[in-house]
């Protein structure tokens, strides 16, 4: 079956967890809902087989991935170090989704306004269709977190919820992962 580009088909798609750092833990706006929707997307991912693509933004200074996060990781999901804003200024980053061929990429992480705004309008000039998750992306302050879902709204990402993407990696309640993904949202 042929999907609308703004539904998210699992063949097609990519979860891109940019910078859920321990250096940022507690000072992210709406943080408990982020990271929880950030964990179930990553379970839910694993559970489909969708690949997964971690960013850690200079973990020397930052830290690594939080804790609660990378427990959700599938097995050999690449965590990648960088220090530019976008994602997409780091080669290794480019090669790992160039490698793995997805033209949707869903985006849950941090912060709205500097690393998942500047590696979505990256990801929209290169013609991915890119998914960010509104209940999975924040900044620190409530005020640059609206703008830069604004600009990104606006530039031509998808907007969509951790929710509604796991039900459209599902299509249908007859897929043999239903059980297990459902578990994560009721």
């Amino acid at each position: 079956m042929t999907r609308h580009d703004r539904v998210l088909d699992r063949e097609r798609s990519l979860l891109l967890v940019i910078d859920l750092q321990e250096g940022y833990r507690g000072k992210l706006h709406r943080e408990e809902t982020v990271i929880a929707a950030a964990r179930r997307t990553i379970e839910a991912a694993g559970i489909l087989g969708i690949p997964v693509v971690v960013t850690e933004q200079y973990p020397k200074g930052v830290g690594a991935t939080r804790a609660e996060i990378a427990e959700k990781l599938p097995a050999g999901a690449p965590r990648l170090e960088k220090t530019s804003f976008s994602a997409l200024g780091a080669l290794a980053v480019v090669e790992a989704l160039a490698r793995l061929g997805r033209d949707q990429i869903a985006i849950v992480g941090i912060e709205t306004h500097v690393c998942v705004n500047q590696t979505v309008h990256d990801l929209l000039a290169r013609g991915h269709a890119v998914h960010v998750l509104r209940d999975a992306i924040t900044s620190r302050f409530p005020l640059e977190d609206e703008a830069g879902w604004s600009k990104i709204v606006g530039s031509g990402a998808v907007p969509t919820t951790s929710e509604c993407a796991l039900f459209e990696w599902l299509v249908d309640a007859k897929a043999p992962e239903f059980k297990a993904v459902h578990k994560l949202v009721v």
